[in-house]
């Protein structure tokens, strides 16, 4: 998911189209999100890893 979102707002940069920008950043966050809460070992959405 991170690195769909990194992907997502590096086209979105240079097509020059906002919305896949804000799509990418929103994705990044949720997957960095997800990535500490599984560090951690807490269950998310009853997965304990996301990969």
């Amino acid at each position: 998911m991170i690195a769909l979102g990194v992907i997502l707002m590096l086209i979105g940069l240079v097509a020059g189209i906002p919305i896949l920008w804000t799509i990418g950043l929103i994705l990044l966050v949720v997957g960095v999100i997800l990535l500490i809460l599984g560090s951690t070992g807490r269950a998310v959405g009853g997965r304990r890893h996301y990969y």
